[in-house]
């Protein structure tokens, strides 16, 4: 929180996240968006398809439909022009002529009129003309206006009729089919050129005379009909429909048509009133008749294998539709397999990758560090290899395990800088507890040489106990550096022995009370732990509570194994800092946690030894205020206790049970000769006949120097005078037990001892003895000065 907002305010982001779009939908997408563009590329292509089926559909229905009268209307409007033009230039039966075909044509025109009653097509164009046609009749017959208006009405019309089909059956939108319809319209306007021909001659009358815009007009409808045959209609046709135009262009009747068109051509007279024609003409009515009749039925022949082509183009269409559709079909449900078996296989390796990075960050690499942290190797096998795949998958595989690489290696680099640090640690533990053991040496030959003297022995025993109390931290630091504290005992131990073992560790000793509840016994393996786990927490409890105060341990059976409680009376302690405590006696701390805390290795110490024991270690608030530290030792440790068993001799470490310190001495002035014998006497009569017996030795873990049993000295000549002499309060000591050296320390710590040599005779006088003993008091004092200033 940041220290210029009021608590309980959050300040608001100013800037939103973007929601991460999750790849399973990002391939959704992928394939979603191409197949619905593809698909609806696919309907719109279908229904543009089935549009033009239909169409050429309805097109070829309005052929049959309109077709015929249609091209009815246009024939008969062609004869009904022909025979107006003959009724107008005075030609005999030209009336009665006109009156068939005039019939004729309104017959066509009703038929017209009738089948086209279609608003969206081009019929308008031809039914609107017709409406005139009454007027114009009536113009011919009366041969009102000039006969050239009249006959262009008629070819209005016509051409209207011709323009209409184009528009509506020549299949503009399919190439193929314009390409089929084109010799039709062609044939269409070639045969009203023909019937132009036949106009313009049937107006020359039997005088056989045009005017000049006459003649005009047959030679421009001469050259439009042979430039449509040979442009348009001969280079379009069919296989079939060439035999049968060859067929009709090559008949009598067309080779006349022919021969009177180049005689009016080159044989036509010049006349004042215009042109005179060659009597050749007159056999063109006949022909006429012949190949006109010839060329309706190669049109019509022409216009059904359009419509045909119509129907198989229209099949064709959507047959192409229905393959379209099942492609597409076929295509999507492709795409879609595809992308459902590409979108689960890319997930199924992303979900493989995420597995197996899981199990490696949760599961392979604690176990590789913690293998490397115990100094063990590593299988390579184990960790996740660079396959050297290309793709993106793989590549994050790779990369995943270089990283993985990276951080094992640095494990191992660590994990070999704390093995090479526990070896200097165990190093220089073993160098000191040389030292610690060439102390205990001197302070044994000290008490061996001045036993006599209950003051200088009551000292020396309390540096023998600081000593002591180094080399249990020299242990720790063993500990902690990795090692393990060797057990050299062979036989089992009674947990009361083992609680005093515990306690004679403790510098402030005199201030434990012990109470073995029941009576069980501790597997020898494990002794010298439990002792030096029992002694840590005993020191912490003596240091951290009043010094008057008593500290309590107690052991008894209990469901689990053995309970055993230190209570003290020391300081309250907070519920948060009981809950910090036993999590580090729970588990054992990194080295980090260690470093930061390094005033309170004792804790740390117990943890680790909680741990290679399998038991717990629980701190909690006393019913006197101070703290209760409960250990459950397992089962496993506890062998049953035989009745009757007794400390055996035979034990490694031999080691006597801390006693008071002897009572205050008073130092009186020495007495006169005659007084000295009344206090001889008086001391004689305070001396108990029979000494107490000494409290049984126990064999313990805590180092203390080794004794050996030998009675004090007695001084053969009483003091100076102005010396001080000490009186007594017991005649005798118990006798001290026996060090065996180097049975109790480590096993890094242990060395060789250089032989003993004999003890020669003490030649010092008392001053170099002082002096020298003053020298090793100042060196002890400087040692547990320093202790204190490391522990808390």
């Amino acid at each position: 929180m940041s220290p210029i907002e009021p608590e309980g305010i959050r300040r608001q982001s100013t800037t939103r996240r973007r929601r991460t779009v999750r790849l399973r939908t990002l391939l959704i997408l992928l394939a979603v968006l191409p197949t619905v563009a593809m698909g609806t590329q696919v309907t719109l292509t279908a229904q543009r398809l089935l549009a033009q089926s239909e169409q050429l559909r309805a097109d070829v229905a309005a052929a049959e439909k309109i077709g015929a009268p249609l091209y009815t209307l246009m024939v008969d409007m062609q004869a009904e022009r022909t025979a107006t033009a003959a009724q107008w230039a005075g030609a005999g039966g030209a009336d009665g002529e006109l009156r068939a075909r005039r019939e004729a044509t309104d017959l066509a025109a009703a038929e017209f009129r009738r089948l086209a009653n279609d608003p969206a097509r081009s019929f308008g164009e031809v039914t609107r003309p017709l409406d005139k046609l009454a007027e114009y009749r009536q113009r011919a017959d009366t041969r009102s206006g000039t006969a050239d208006s009249t006959l262009s009405y008629y070819s209005g019309v016509i051409g209207k009729v011709i323009q209409v089909y184009q528009q509506e059956f020549s299949h503009a939108e399919d190439a193929e089919l314009a390409q089929a319809s084109r010799p039709v319209v062609a044939m269409l306007q070639a045969t009203e050129m023909v019937a132009r021909e036949d106009t313009v001659l049937a107006l020359a009358g039997p005088s056989g005379d045009l005017s000049f815009a006459g003649y005009d007009q047959f030679v421009s409808a001469l050259g439009a009909q042979r430039y449509l045959h040979e442009a348009l209609i001969v280079p379009h046709l069919t296989a079939r429909d060439q035999r049968f135009y060859d067929r009709v262009v090559g008949s009598n009747d067309w080779q006349t048509k022919t021969r009177i068109e180049s005689a009016v051509l080159s044989g036509h007279k010049d006349i004042v009133s215009g042109i005179r024609l060659p009597a050749e003409i007159r056999g063109w009515q006949s022909a006429h008749a012949n190949f006109s009749v010839q060329m309706t039925t190669l049109n019509i022949d022409l216009a059904r294998s359009v419509l045909t082509r119509g129907e198989a183009k229209a099949d064709e269409l959507q047959t192409e539709v229905a393959w379209l559709i099942a492609g597409s079909g076929g295509g999507l449900l492709a795409v879609v397999v595809v992308v459902v078996f590409t979108t689960r296989s890319v997930l199924r390796r992303l979900h493989n990758l995420h597995v197996r990075t899981v199990t490696v960050a949760e599961e392979t690499l604690p176990d590789v560090v913690a293998r490397l942290q115990r100094g063990q190797t590593v299988d390579p096998g184990a960790l996740p290899a660079v396959s050297g795949d290309r793709d993106e998958v793989g590549r994050i595989s790779d990369a995943f395990a270089r990283a993985v690489a990276v951080s094992v290696e640095g494990h191992r680099q660590l994990a070999a800088e704390r093995h090479g640090f526990g070896l200097f640690a165990s190093g220089i533990a073993s160098r000191t507890g040389n030292l610690v053991s060439r102390q205990l040496s001197l302070t044994e030959d000290l008490q061996d040489t001045f036993g006599h003297d209950e003051a200088l022995l009551a000292e020396l025993m309390r540096a023998d106990q600081l000593t002591v109390g180094m080399r249990r931290q020299i242990e720790n630091l063993l500990i902690l550096a990795g090692g393990e504290v060797p057990d050299p005992h062979t036989d089992p131990m009674r947990v009361a022995d083992l609680l005093r073992e515990a306690a004679s560790e403790v510098e402030d000793f005199r201030r434990i009370e012990r109470q073995a509840l029941d009576e069980t016994s501790v597997e020898p393996s494990a002794i010298s732990q439990i002792s030096h786990l029992l002694a840590e927490l005993l020191d912490n409890a003596t240091r951290f509570s009043p010094p008057r105060s008593k500290v309590v341990i107690r052991a008894e059976l209990v469901t689990d194994g053995l309970s055993v409680e230190i209570e003290d009376r020391g300081p309250r302690v907070s519920p948060e800092r009981y809950e910090e405590m036993n999590g580090r006696l729970h588990e054992a701390p990194p080295y980090s946690v260690l470093a930061q805390n390094a005033h309170r290795l004792g804790l740390f110490v117990v943890g680790h030894l909680a741990d290679q024991l399998g038991a717990t270690v629980t701190l909690r608030r006393s019913v006197y205020g101070g703290t209760s530290a409960v250990v459950i030792l397992p089962q496993q440790l506890l062998v049953a206790t035989d009745e009757g068993q007794a400390p055996r001799a035979s034990e490694p470490r031999p080691r006597r049970e801390l006693q008071a310190p002897p009572p205050a001495l008073e130092l009186l002035p020495a007495p006169a000769p005659a007084a000295a014998d009344a206090a001889a006497a008086a001391d004689a009569a305070l001396v108990p006949t029979a000494p107490p017996e000494p409290e049984p030795v126990v064999h313990t873990s805590a180092g203390l120097p080794s004794r050996r049993t030998k009675a004090p000295a007695v001084l053969a000549a009483p003091a100076p005078a102005a010396a001080l002499v000490r009186v007594p309060a017991a005649a005798a000591r118990p006798a001290l037990p026996e060090r065996v050296p180097q049975t109790h320390i480590a096993e890094q710590l242990r060395e060789p001892r250089a032989p003993e040599t004999t003890v020669r005779p003490d030649t010092a006088t008392p001053e170099e003895v002082a002096d020298a003993w003053a020298d090793y008091e100042q060196g002890t004092q400087t040692v547990e000065e320093e202790l204190r200033r490391e522990q808390p």
